[in-house]
């Protein structure tokens, strides 16, 4: 693997998250000086230093969006970012804040939160049918019972709940300290890794974008993106990238319907279709001809199977970006595992910090205050594909982008220093949400904070019915 960022020795080494989190994108650390912040205490309290994670990855969002369209444009100058902690922590937990026709989401269900168990504790992840059924079948519980799932679970031990859920296609996850996941063979392999993973792909012309026309305004217009992700970091990516003018077709599998409202809140900007890739190969070849980017949440080596990966696909579409998320990472021994946001908080040590013991699992587990490693991934792997588009136009080829979930948590709990608090203070989120009508009902919901001068204040279209569009590209 061929890593293009830039090098570091410990003069020069990045001191603060922005610095670092641009430096693993291989941006030009002049740029750092066109970002200012408006920090607010208050914002993503949290024991671990949430608000500066936020920061940096929207910030560093935010700066590759500027970028290409100061490049695309013309201008001599890249546009002046502004990142303010009040839209930041607003969009961070932009699920809880949506309001479809008044009604607020459920974003957890029921069998989805921690449990006792006889040595500690796990957290099972059940919001799908076919994963709850999963877990009930490996507990031998017969139906969705929580005090069944509490008694089967309170005679195991955490790790055994862990392997024999996980073994049977379900998720489940033992509550680890951080001492406990360090000394993990998953945590070396994440550890060895950068921040985001960049790899070329090719060296054959890549198509390039028109110019354009002296503004800004939408760096992205006119790149074709190919949405193969769920849940939230992969979509919380693509919807930025439709928030900055491209167009983004998001293709699921017809038999693994989405949750309505988690298909809500990231639906902004795109269409949504169905599409089976193994059955109906002919008809995602045929948008690839076109596609300037794929993003995918799959496991890794779940599309190889199939013929899809990063030099498979870019073998049959020269210049092509490929932005590959997981939750685990694309190496180590739980690289095909499934994960979601709070599992690997409670693998890597977070929820036993901000639990009410963080010394260890006796301690009842905690949460961070958002989903932090689903949206700071999300807004890191937009950022990558934005520079990724930057570079191709400059140097022509096209890249292979990787992030992980795990990996962002072990920036968190072990590279992030404290930010500047401010003096203002983050009270209500009232400031950074509006509404508009859509074929859903009427949307409240929480504005993208990737705000530059010139750049987007809203998405262009609200989301559509999931599947409710043709797999095609629009005009």
């Amino acid at each position: 693997m061929t890593h293009n960022g830039p090098t570091t020795d410990a003069a020069s080494a990045p001191t603060t998250s922005l610095e670092y989190a641009w430096s693993a994108l291989g941006g030009d650390p002049a740029l750092l000086a066109r970002v200012s912040l408006v920090p607010r205490r208050g914002a993503l309290e949290a024991r671990l230093p949430v608000r500066e994670l936020a920061r940096a990855c929207v910030g560093a969002c935010a700066l590759a969006a500027a970028e290409l369209g100061a490049r695309r444009a013309g201008l001599a100058e890249v546009p002046e970012v502004r990142l303010d902690d009040g839209a930041v922590a607003t969009a961070f937990v932009s699920e809880r804040h949506l309001l479809v026709d008044g009604r607020a989401p459920v974003n957890f269900a029921p069998l989805s939160r921690f449990w006792r168990t006889a040595d500690g504790w796990v957290r099972t992840h059940a919001n799908y049918p076919h994963h709850r059924a999963r877990l009930l079948a490996a507990l031998g519980v017969p139906e969705e019972d929580p005090d069944a799932v509490a008694a089967a679970l309170a005679e195991r031990s955490s790790h055994e709940v862990e392997e024999s859920v996980y073994a049977a296609g379900g998720l489940a996850v033992a509550l680890r300290t951080p001492k406990e996941w360090s000394a993990h063979e998953q945590a070396a392999a994440v550890a060895l890794r950068p921040l985001v993973e960049r790899e070329r792909l090719d060296t054959a012309p890549a198509r390039v974008l028109p110019p354009l026309d002296g503004t800004p305004l939408l760096p992205a217009a006119g790149v074709r993106v190919l949405d193969l992700t769920r849940v939230i970091a992969g979509p919380v990516a693509t919807r930025t990238l439709a928030l900055l003018g491209a167009d983004v077709l998001r293709l699921d599998a017809p038999q693994l319907p989405e949750l309505p409202d988690q298909h809500a809140d990231t639906g902004f900007g795109k269409r949504s279709a169905t599409l089976d890739l193994a059955a109906d190969r002919r008809a995602f070849e045929e948008l690839l001809e076109s596609a300037d980017v794929v993003v995918t949440g799959y496991r890794p080596g779940a599309l190889d199977r199939l013929g899809l990966s990063a030099r498979e696909l870019a073998e049959r579409r020269p210049g092509l970006v490929v932005a590959q998320l997981s939750a685990w990472g694309a190496y180590g021994p739980w690289r095909e595992r499934r994960g979601f946001d709070s599992l690997v908080q409670v693998a890597t040590g977070i929820a036993a910090i901000e639990g009410a013991g963080a010394d260890g699992p006796a301690g009842r587990p905690g949460a961070l205050p958002a989903q932090a490693l689903d949206h700071g991934t999300g807004y890191l792997l937009a950022a990558a594909v934005l520079r990724a588009l930057t570079e191709r136009r400059e140097r022509g080829y096209g890249q292979c982008v990787r992030s992980a979930l795990a990996r962002t948590a072990q920036w968190l709990t072990n590279g992030i220093r404290p930010g500047p608090e401010g003096d203002a203070t983050y009270e209500s989120p009232d400031a950074w949400l509006t509404e508009r009508d859509s074929a859903l009902g009427r949307l409240r919901y929480a504005r993208s904070p990737v705000s530059f001068a010139g750049g987007p204040l809203d998405w262009a279209r609200p989301p559509g019915g999931w599947g409710a569009d043709t797999a095609g590209w629009g005009g």
